[in-house]
């Protein structure tokens, strides 16, 4: 449904070319800092900065940055990294950048760990290399070696904030970040179920962290309504973008967050039904994680007028998160949609040597993509049977007869390569018969008991 509303997108770079020309001297960015001679050693397909960087502290860094872009990469001693130090150095060059006044540290972080990454010939120069970056990032005072400041665009007034500045969008709604507030700003006033906004607002105000929380709800001057949020500068889609296996402990912490989340609400008979990786907010690269994007959750109270506990809407969910008794006109779904889809995206943070999703999800707009989905999912799994699903059978279309029958893997081949504490959870969550998924609960409870 719709992407994770409060997060900026993935890191982006650039180059020289995208500097500004206004400054104090009227000379062109460009050439005054090509004129510094470490800049000029550095190659320039590699010339690419964060623009908080390009006038703050990049002539100050240039003998750091050069050294740090000088060497070409060697294979051999990447793969016996620890995706944990490479967190690490990310958080240390975070809070670096973080004390420098950076408005987007995580991001930027993160692509000057990737850069350092690839151009280390050795893990004792990578580690070096990351130490360096740090600490001088970290030893330059506010006003030190600093051009003059490019002026910003001015951004747009929403209600009482000023200079908000797009960052994303979803079926309903533009995403704006002002500072550290998100605001939500809802474009299209007519609902389109299950999508509403108020309904959204008004369930938001009854939950606490690991959700996350509402500040304040505004009118702004054309009278579209606005939610405000903390904003958070990644998402758990972000961190898997990266490619990079995820840290045991990482993700363990992360979950036990999502787990934490999901009991609050589930206690309260909420159903947030699109649990996917771009609705997992997180503070920094080591997270905590909030669960957000309520916009299509359903409510005990709430939703009665528009969707009865026995008719629920059955468009819900995000491609490879959405479950089977969804997939298969069960209206009186409940909380175990949620555990199937958290349970499949534990599976891909899980998986080495990169994450990849348990199960294919062909797009939307594909005609058959539901049916591809279906596929995927007896082809992984192995199919349903009345005894592994017998609630199946009361559905209108049962799923017994009418496709190609798999034989039943266990998921030690499903998941060969994770933890076997992490594939005990898969198999708890990722289950047909809703009765016997784990809870939230259980989840938490499983993930403690077993230290994974």
């Amino acid at each position: 449904m719709e992407h994770g509303p409060l997060s900026a997108s993935a890191p982006q770079f650039y180059g020289f070319a995208q500097i500004g020309t206004d400054n104090s001297s009227g000379e062109n960015d460009t050439d005054c800092l090509r004129n510094d001679p470490a800049l000029d050693r550095l190659p320039l397909q590699l010339s690419v900065y964060p623009p908080a960087l390009n006038h703050a502290i990049l002539p100050s860094l240039a003998p750091v940055l050069t050294t740090v872009f000088a060497a070409m990469a060697g294979p051999d001693w990447r793969s016996s990294l620890p995706s944990a130090l490479r967190f690490e150095n990310i958080d240390k060059i975070k809070n670096a950048l973080e004390s420098g006044g950076s408005a987007s540290a995580s991001g930027e972080a993160y692509s000057f760990e990737g850069e350092v990454y690839k151009t280390s010939k050795s893990r004792d120069e990578y580690e070096e290399k990351c130490r360096a970056l740090s600490q001088e990032i970290s030893d330059m005072s506010p006003g030190e070696s600093r051009l003059p400041p490019r002026p910003e665009s001015p951004g747009q007034t929403i209600g009482p904030f000023k200079k908000c500045h797009h960052i994303g969008e979803g079926i309903t709604s533009q995403v704006f970040r002002a500072n550290d507030r998100a605001l939500k700003v809802i474009v299209e006033t007519n609902n389109i179920e299950p999508h509403d906004p108020i309904r959204e607002a008004k369930i938001l105000e009854t939950l606490r962290r690991p959700c996350i929380p509402l500040l304040e709800t505004f009118r702004d001057q054309e009278q579209r309504f606005v939610l405000v949020f903390p904003y958070m500068p990644l998402t758990l889609g972000d961190v898997l973008e990266r490619g990079e296996e995820l840290p045991h402990d990482l993700v363990r912490s992360l979950f036990l967050d999502i787990f934490h989340a999901l009991e609050q609400i589930h206690e309260q008979g909420i159903i947030h039904r699109d649990i996917k990786p771009s609705a997992i907010l997180l503070e920094s690269a080591a997270g905590p994680a909030l669960l957000s994007d309520f916009g299509t959750a359903w409510h005990p109270a709430m939703s009665l007028v528009t969707e009865p506990a026995n008719n629920k809407i059955l468009d819900v969910g995000t491609g490879p998160y959405r479950a089977p008794e969804v997939l298969f006109g069960k209206k009186s779904y409940g909380p175990p949609a949620d555990m199937w889809g958290v349970g499949a995206l534990l599976a891909e943070c899980c998986r080495k040597p990169q994450p990849k999703p348990l199960f294919d999800s062909p797009p939307t707009h594909e005609d058959g993509s539901q049916l591809g989905l279906i596929l995927s999912i007896f082809k992984t799994v192995g199919s349903p049977t009345r005894h592994t699903w017998p609630e199946a059978a009361g559905f209108k279309t049962p799923p017994f007869e009418m496709y190609r029958f798999f034989d039943h893997r266990p998921w030690t081949d499903v998941l060969p390569e994770i933890d076997p504490g992490f594939c005990d959870l898969v198999a708890a969550l990722v289950r047909y018969d809703t009765a016997s998924r784990a809870t939230a609960g259980e989840a938490s409870s499983l993930t403690l008991r077993q230290r994974i």
